[in-house]
Formats: structure tokens, sequence, C-alpha cells
């Protein structure tokens, strides 16, 4: 797996710059929101980093992949939530669209240093 840092990795620091894009569209959420939709956002979004940082801190590249891929599940948890906020009206479609790109991004960042790890 080579000696490289976790924030080396740019599929990291998308993961980071995407949790920053969360906070910040989830903050003009609705206060009643603050413990259901904008909590568990929020919490996705930013598991996204945490998990690749885990992952890249194992010993063998079959334990990296796979919290890569968990990884990878997370930003789709986050598009999914999202899209939900946008059609409870808690987020405009043209404030979500970045972030939703950013999410995307990040999928393909991670499948490919998946990918690049090999068998």
């Amino acid at each position: 797996m080579g000696s490289r840092n976790y924030q080396d990795l740019i599929a990291w620091q998308k993961a980071m710059d995407l949790a920053v894009a969360v906070y910040e569209l989830t903050a003009p959420f609705p206060a009643d929101e603050r413990f259901g939709l904008t909590s568990q956002v929020r919490r996705a979004a930013a598991s996204i980093a945490y998990t690749i940082a885990e992952g890249q801190g194992r010993f063998t590249v079959p334990d990296f992949k796979r919290f890569l891929s968990m990884a990878h599940g997370s930003t789709r948890e986050v598009e999914t939530q999202i899209l939900l906020a946008v059609r409870l009206g808690f987020a405009r479609q043209k404030k979500a669209e970045p972030v939703l790109d950013l999410s995307a991004e990040v999928g393909r960042l991670i499948r490919g240093l998946a990918n690049s790890l090999g068998e």
C-alpha cells in the first residue's frame, strides 16, 4: 500500500471539501430538522473522509478496499439525502447541484483509488 499518508490522497482531500460543502448547504435547514436530516447528511458526509483515512491506516490492501467500498456507499447516501432535502424544500436545486457534483467526483475518485490498488 505504500507509506502515503491518507492526507495525501486526493479522494480524502475532496471528501473533506464535500463535508464542508454539506455543512454549508445544511446550515439554513429548518431548526426542527437539526436532529433529523441535517444531522444525518452531515454525519454521512463526514464519514466519507473518516472511512478513507481509517482504511488507509489498515495493514492490508483488502481491508483498505473494503473501507473504500463503504466510503463510496456513503457518497450515494449523501447524494440521496441532498436530493430529499431539495424535494422537501430545505435546499434549492441551484445550491444543491455543486454539492451533488462534488459528491459524484468523490465517488469517482474513490473508485479510481480502489482500482489502483489491484486485486
